[in-house]
């Protein structure tokens, strides 16, 4: 495949499968009762928590995406939740409060997927910044940003640990000196003159957490429908005109208020439905994930954090085992595929340099590489470190119709969603001039509902459940799905009994023993999963940890397409299509063809 193709699609996750001819069952319960409450354009974290909100109230909600459930902006995030003590300077009080709030809260809430991050800061001079900054908080205006400097850095963490006080559930920050410094962390940069420690959290798998909501959603009941790879293509009266992406059938639904959480798209979601819009002004983040040892143990086990001289942001994450490191804020068009480049790749490798100056990184060690455009508002000539990564919600009419009211969210990022969802349910409701009846405040999501806490409480749930698969793995599925990993167990369990085994078949794959046959198919038939590239990007991190080569691609896609029932011309697009999209987004290379990877008889 010639390295310079680029695929014809604005965003990660569009396929158009000409095998596909049936209409999947859940596009078809929308197709069969096209009239809804509310209609969700955009399966991002912010549609989707919007969705789980909406149906826990018992409003009849349909949520649908052109692509894979967060498989836009929401898969190309840094992995944090965090307050941002960066958000300080910018005078956005309001959001660092929530996003401390929500920050603690889904560790409560999601504790299967969100876990405490200590965050260290190496800090290279005493006044760096401190003429400079308060010209930057009132004007918002980059100028000559200068790298900051302990004195500046202190102030900032000291207004940040005041947002915690409340409820907070994460240690205070602390400051320690050069000696102490170089004893944590003996692979930093030897003038270091401070490092100062701070706490948010990291979310280990963010698209696996926004699954979770999907599922909560569905399980309130059947008022609430979804399907993913079904694209809103225009408008008709008061109908939104839906497009199923795989059998190309359109058909049309009518709702009483459109929700459009697009995210960058957003602008481009109201063109298409007839009412132009310019409230967008994205900014563009890449990051790399090496798998080098002597880097993910310089870290310490924490995330180090600081600000370059040109005022970017840079993060080295230790993280499932290898180091994540991004990002940039460079101006983007949302209408154009969003790719890592190379220039952003030497700006990183000069970074981590700047800080660890003896650990050698190179791109033999970059086993994933993402970029995503962030939905930011439009911002004129604000530098793009400064634009506000608070969010707001539009309201207007839909299109040309004079009853149908339409919300558009602008803004938003993955820690606040939770709050962000609760505030575009109230505007819903009261458009539908209903009450809420549910709080998702103290609510558990997905596997996080009875986690336990304890490694005696994790000792006592694998010995309940780890009867038929034994208690290693069910230690293991109990880590990577949360309690949800009594349904994986079941399904694998049944499948057994079905298959007229003896026991439970949990066959360990010959290029992956950590999953199994039978995980492989409750993940294709249970979980949404329309394309092979939904199961290594998403429903798995087999492609972000680096352990996607040949041998395990051939044995994947020929479990994908036995579970899923795929004919051998179906799997050969698939294998076609995810093979173009690892190399030209993720820097993957695999053959699509293969002797081995065939389709189910």
């Amino acid at each position: 495949m010639d390295c310079q193709t680029q695929p014809s699609r604005e965003h990660e996750g569009e396929y158009t499968v000409s095998t596909q001819s049936d209409i999947r069952p859940e596009v078809d319960s929308i197709r069969s009762n096209p009239k809804t409450q509310v209609l969700i354009i955009g399966g991002g974290i912010n549609g989707i928590g919007t969705f789980r909100d909406l149906a826990l109230q018992g409003v009849d909600v349909v949520l649908i995406d052109r692509g894979d459930y967060a498989s836009g902006a929401s898969s190309a995030s840094s992995h944090m939740i965090h307050g941002g003590v960066r958000y300080l300077e910018n005078g956005e009080f309001r959001l660092v409060r929530e996003s401390v709030q929500e920050r603690n809260r889904l560790l409560r809430l999601a504790p299967h997927y969100v876990k405490p991050l200590a965050t260290t800061i190496p800090i290279f001079s005493i006044f760096s910044g401190i003429l400079s900054a308060p010209l930057r908080f009132l004007t918002h205006k980059q100028g000559k940003p200068k790298e900051r400097g302990a004195l500046l850095i202190k102030l900032g963490l000291l207004g940040y640990d005041s947002f915690s006080r409340d409820g907070g559930n994460v240690p205070r920050h602390k400051f320690v000196g050069r000696k102490k410094s170089l004893a944590k962390l003996p692979k930093l940069r030897p003038d270091v003159k401070f490092t100062a420690t701070y706490y948010d959290a990291t979310v280990e798998n963010p698209e696996r957490l926004a699954l979770d909501l999907v599922q909560d959603a569905l399980a309130a009941g059947p008022h609430a429908r979804t399907a993913n790879y079904v694209e809103a293509v225009g408008s008709d009266g008061d109908s939104v005109v839906l497009r199923d992406m795989l059998s190309g059938e359109t058909f049309e639904v009518t709702a009483d208020v459109v929700v459009n959480t697009s995210g960058p798209w957003t602008d481009l979601t109201n063109s298409t439905l007839g009412e132009p819009t310019k409230f967008m002004g994205g900014t563009k983040g890449s990051h790399i994930v090496l798998d080098n040892q002597e880097l993910f143990d310089a870290t310490g086990g924490t995330e180090v954090f600081f600000e370059n001289d040109d005022g970017r942001i840079v993060l080295i994450n230790p993280l499932n085992g290898r180091v994540l490191t991004g990002t940039t804020d460079l101006e983007a068009d949302p209408s154009e595929p969003s790719v890592t480049t190379e220039a952003e790749i030497d700006y990183f490798f000069g970074l981590m340099k700047h800080v660890f100056p003896t650990i050698k990184v190179d791109r033999s060690q970059i086993i994933y590489r993402y970029s995503g455009i962030r939905p930011l508002p439009g911002h004129g000539d604000t530098a793009p470190g400064f634009v506000s990564r608070d969010y707001r919600i539009e309201q207007s009419n839909f299109a040309d119709s004079k009853t149908v009211k339409q919300l558009s969210l602008v803004g938003g990022k993955w820690t606040t969603f939770r709050a962000l969802s609760e505030h575009m349910t109230n505007e819903a409701l009261a458009l539908l001039g209903r009450q809420r009846t549910v709080s998702t405040t103290d609510l558990p999501i997905g596997g996080g509902a009875g986690f336990p806490q304890t490694p005696a409480a994790v000792t006592s749930w694998v010995k309940a459940h780890g009867a038929d698969i034994g208690e290693a793995r069910a230690r293991v599925l109990l880590a990577r799905y949360g309690t949800k990993a009594a349904a994986v167990i079941d399904f694998i369990v049944a499948q057994s009994d079905t298959s007229g085994g003896t026991g439970a078949v949990d066959t360990p794959l010959a290029t992956l023993p950590g999953y199994s046959n039978g995980e492989i198919a409750y993940l294709m038939t249970e979980e949404h999963t329309v394309h092979l590239i939904d199961l290594l990007l998403r429903r798995t991190l087999i492609a972000f940890v680096g352990l996607l080569n040949q041998a395990s691609f051939d044995e994947l896609s020929a479990l994908a397409a036995k579970a899923a029932g795929w004919t051998p011309e179906r799997l050969a697009e698939e294998r076609a299509q995810t093979v173009e999209n690892l190399r030209f987004f993720h820097g993957i290379e695999l053959e699509a063809t293969s002797a081995t990877a065939t389709a189910a008889s």
